[in-house]
C-alpha cells in the first residue's frame, strides 16, 4: 500500500519546518490580505473573482502592475463590484507600490514575460521557454520577499509554475511557497469526466474519488478514480489526455484559456488555503514542488494520505522522478 507522501528525492533542500504559520496560525479565523503582481489576464481575473468569493476569509486585495495605469483602471472597476445592499462583504481593493508589495499575509505571483502568442504552442518547448524568461522576473520578486523578511505564504500563479516554485525557493523557506495551478486541473478533469460519465460509468466516480497529482502540464495525472474497486489505466490515460489538451482546445479557437486558472485556480483555492482546508495545489514534497491534495496546519503541510492503487503510485512515482531530473538538470545548468 502507497501513499503520495512515499515519494521521495535528492533534491538538496532543507526539511526542516518553519515553527509556526504566524500568517495563518497566529490568527485562526481573522480575515487575511492578499496582494497580487501581475494584472494580466489571469491576475485581473483572479483579482475579481476573489472580490466576490473572498469576503469571509480576504480582508483586502492589493494590486500591483508596473503598468500604473492598469492599477487605477483596476482599482476603479474592482471597487465598483458589490453586492446588493445587507448582503455579504468584499474585500477592500488596494492600488500598491512596489515598496508595499509584501506587508500581507499572501503574495500571489502572477507577472508573466513568456507567455505564447494563440498558435505559437508548437514551436519548440513553450514549457522551457517560459521558465527562462519568467526565472528571471521571479527571482527579482523572491529576492525583495527575503530582503523583506517576509513570513508569509509567496504563491506562484505564472506557468510553468513547479520549476518557479522551486526557484522562489532558492530565497524563501520551502514551506512559504505554494504552486496555484492545480485548482484548474481538477476542474478541467471534472468537466471532461461528467461529459463522459453518461456512457462510460467509468468516469463517474471522479467527483467522489478522482484526483488529480503532479506539474501542471506535461507530467500531470489525472485519474478516474483512487479507489481500488474503480480505478481503471485507461480511462485515466484519457481523463489525462483531456485534461492537459484543455488550453489548447480554447487556443485553437483563437482565445487564450485564463479565465479559468485565475478562478479555480487562485480565487476559489486561496480562501480553502486561508481556513486550512484541503485544496489542490503544488507544495514542497519531499524537494520537489508536486501537485497533490493538501493542506496547511501549524505544524507544516498535511498531505492528504488515501491509499493509492499500486500501478497509481508507480505511475505518479515516473511523474515525481521526471519532475525532479528537469529540476537537476536546471541546477546543474545554473552552476
Amino acid at each position: 500500500m502507497h501513499r503520495i507522501t512515499d515519494l521521495t528525492s535528492e533534491y538538496p533542500y532543507s526539511k526542516e519546518r518553519l515553527s509556526a504559520y504566524p500568517w495563518l496560525m497566529e490568527t485562526p479565523g481573522d480575515r487575511k490580505r492578499v496582494h497580487i503582481a501581475g494584472m494580466g489576464d489571469v491576475g485581473r481575473n483572479a483579482a475579481a473573482a476573489l472580490r466576490i468569493v473572498g469576503g469571509e476569509t480576504v480582508s483586502a486585495i492589493g494590486i500591483y502592475d508596473i503598468d500604473q495605469k492598469q492599477v487605477t483602471r483596476l482599482e476603479i472597476e474592482l471597487g465598483q463590484i458589490l453586492f446588493p445592499p445587507g448582503q455579504r462583504r468584499v474585500p477592500k481593493i488596494l492600488p500598491l507600490g512596489k515598496e508595499e508589495l509584501f506587508d500581507c499575509d499572501i503574495f500571489l505571483f502572477c507577472a508573466a514575460a513568456g507567455v505564447p502568442p494563440v498558435g505559437e504552442e508548437a514551436k519548440g518547448d513553450v514549457r522551457m521557454a517560459q521558465f527562462e524568461k519568467n526565472r528571471l522576473i521571479i527571482e527579482e520578486y523572491a529576492k525583495a520577499a527575503q530582503d523583506a523578511l517576509f513570513r508569509g505564504l509567496f504563491g506562484v500563479v505564472s506557468d510553468p509554475l513547479d520549476l518557479l516554485c522551486q526557484e522562489a525557493a532558492r530565497y524563501l523557506h520551502p514551506e512559504q511557497v505554494q504552486g496555484f495551478g492545480l485548482g484548474v486541473m481538477y476542474a478541467r478533469a471534472a468537466y471532461y469526466a461528467a461529459r463522459r460519465a453518461s456512457s462510460d460509468p467509468r468516469f463517474s466516480h471522479f467527483m467522489d474519488s478522482g484526483r488529480v497529482y503532479g506539474p501542471h502540464g506535461k507530467g500531470l495525472v489525472a485519474v478516474n478514480s483512487i479507489s481500488a474497486e474503480h480505478y481503471d489505466k485507461a480511462a485515466t490515460e484519457k481523463l489525462t489526455n483531456l485534461t492537459v489538451g484543455a488550453n489548447i482546445s480554447v487556443r485553437a479557437l483563437g482565445y487564450k484559456p485564463y479565465i479559468a486558472p485565475g478562478i479555480s485556480s487562485v480565487a476559489l483555492t486561496i480562501p480553502a488555503v486561508i481556513a486550512g482546508n484541503w485544496n489542490d495545489s503544488a507544495r514542497c514534497l519531499n524537494g520537489v514542488f508536486f501537485g497533490a491534495r493538501n493542506r496547511i496546519t501549524a505544524a507544516g503541510t498535511k498531505w492528504e494520505k488515501e491509499p493509492l492503487p499500486d500501478e497509481l503510485y508507480y505511475h505518479l512515482r515516473d511523474s515525481y522522478r521526471a519532475l525532479d531530473k528537469t529540476l537537476h538538470g536546471i541546477a546543474h545548468r545554473m552552476g
